[in-house]
């Protein structure tokens, strides 16, 4: 029964978090990769990216 209330806890804040956000970012989202080289991101419409990291 916990689980259940848990669970359904997690789902209404993923739920109402997002809602409560601003619409749109302010600004560009840059990041930098592997080479030193800067990475930007457009913001009109949504992107996916995946962060790829070793340990050496």
């Amino acid at each position: 029964m916990k689980t259940k209330r848990l669970f359904s806890l997690l789902a209404i804040l993923l739920l109402l978090l997002p809602a409560c956000g601003t619409e749109k970012m302010d600004g560009t989202l840059v990041l930098v990769d592997q080479n030193k080289k800067e990475v930007t991101f457009p913001q009109e419409k949504p992107t996916l990216f995946f962060f790829i990291t070793t340990y050496t």
